[in-house]
């Protein structure tokens, strides 16, 4: 009933938001005497605040249309190459010579409320040297009741199936919550002696091992039975979404939950966005940008939300060697192929530091010659993937790592396969 009234609420809404977005464009029109004024430069501005703040934010674009490599410019176009229901797999393929060998990169973007484009600055800083796909995972909300479930064994099989679209030679990169099914896929592939099994796994503040510095996402996944997170947080996709009547994990208590974290500094950045719009100084430009993509986000299934909370964080399932994909004992010391680089963040306050680099500890049979940790200092979770230390320290290693760890220069598959959910 809930989301049903969230629902109600925002169509509600539509027609002041709407008035307000026309008075807004009045005020700010420079036609218009009075937006040259202090009076009216603060009337827009409140108007823009209220229309922002009860609009619903869609999925952005990623935007990068083209990238510099070896000095020079070249295009960029966005494509999907391989499609289930619950993701799409998206190729960012540069306009180069057929001949042009870059290491081809798969980012897992995590399933944990917002859309992929949030890893934009990540995909970005890696296109100049890599071969970048990306997992462009779907809201739930949009995927039919007909399309059937998406949970954890679901997730390492799509990870597992595109591994084996994009071929050999294919480096993993898991940004925070798919570290754990992205280690098990690996696991799943070595065990199997699978020859698809990634060349190298790269697994950012990624909550392994919760029981390391647990952070206060942790906490409240610890404090909780699972019960309490069936009851209160899982509610059913109201009409007239595609899902109707699918059980989810809405992405807007999720977006609730990580605003409360860091409460008093978006009020501020709020605050300080409205006085700038009235004083006409600044960059605004910025913060809408941010919170453009900050505040879209989407729904998880409730079976993989509450598989994952249950599994990585109150039973702790891989580091105790008990995570279990489709009815098999997932092995971590099984992986001896595939290099291993983890990488923290100093201050991050979503993965403690040291959660990522338990992986280190629980893949025992990976040579030294094959693994490296990275800590970076000053800054939080989302300056692990995300933003200029990133992109001077982080990405240059991840892209470094992975050449050093190449296992043959052959080109990505350039198939398009789409179909229905794994089996």
């Amino acid at each position: 009933m809930f989301y049903q009234l969230y629902e109600l609420n925002h169509a509600a809404m539509a027609p002041f938001r709407a008035a307000a977005d026309v008075m807004r464009m009045a005020y700010a029109n420079p036609l218009n005497p009075w937006s040259q004024t202090p009076f009216g430069r603060t009337i827009a501005a409140s108007l823009e605040m209220f229309e922002r703040t009860t609009r619903r934010y869609g999925k952005p674009e990623f935007g990068l249309p083209e990238t510099v490599v070896d000095g020079k410019k070249v295009k960029v176009r966005e494509e999907i190459v391989w499609s289930r229901p619950f993701c799409n797999l998206l190729h960012f393929s540069r306009n180069l010579p057929a001949d042009h060998r870059d290491p081809r990169i798969l980012i897992v973007a995590p399933m944990s409320g917002h859309y992929a484009t949030l890893l934009r600055g990540t995909v970005e800083a890696l296109l100049p040297s890599a071969d970048v796909y990306i997992t462009d995972w779907i809201d739930a909300r949009m995927v039919p009741m007909t399309d059937g479930t998406f949970d954890f064994d679901d997730y390492v099989d799509y990870v597992i199936e595109m591994l084996h679209f994009l071929g050999p030679d294919t480096h993993v990169v898991a940004v925070c919550q798919p570290s754990v099914p992205v280690l098990a896929a690996a696991a799943v592939m070595e065990e199997a002696n699978d020859p698809l099994s990634p060349a190298s796994m790269t697994l950012m503040g990624g909550p392994i091992d919760t029981r390391i510095n647990p952070t206060a996402v942790n906490k409240l996944a610890k404090d909780k039975p699972l019960e309490w997170f069936a009851d209160n947080v899982i509610m059913n996709v109201p009409w007239p979404q595609p899902g109707f009547m699918r059980p989810v994990y809405p992405g807007f208590l999720q977006l609730s939950g990580f605003m409360s974290m860091n409460l008093d500094r978006h009020l501020v950045a709020h605050k300080e966005f409205f006085m700038h719009l009235v004083k006409n100084d600044g960059e605004p430009e910025k913060h809408r940008d941010f919170y453009d993509e900050y505040l879209a986000v989407m729904d998880l299934t409730a079976e993989f939300y509450l598989q994952t909370v249950d599994q990585v964080f109150i039973k702790h399932a891989l580091p105790k060697g008990e995570l279990v994909h489709r009815g098999k004992l997932v092995d971590p010391k099984a992986i001896r192929n595939v290099a291993l680089l983890t990488v923290e963040g100093e201050n991050d306050d979503i993965s403690g530091v040291g959660q990522t680099h338990a992986a280190q500890t629980i893949c025992t049979n990976i040579p030294d010659s094959m693994r490296m940790h990275y800590l970076q200092p000053d800054v939080g979770h989302y300056g692990v993937f995300n933003g200029s230390r990133f992109r001077k320290e982080i990405a240059p290693r991840i892209v470094n790592f992975v050449r050093e760890h190449a296992r043959s220069s052959k080109p990505a598959v350039k198939r398009v396969i789409k179909g229905g959910k794994s089996g």
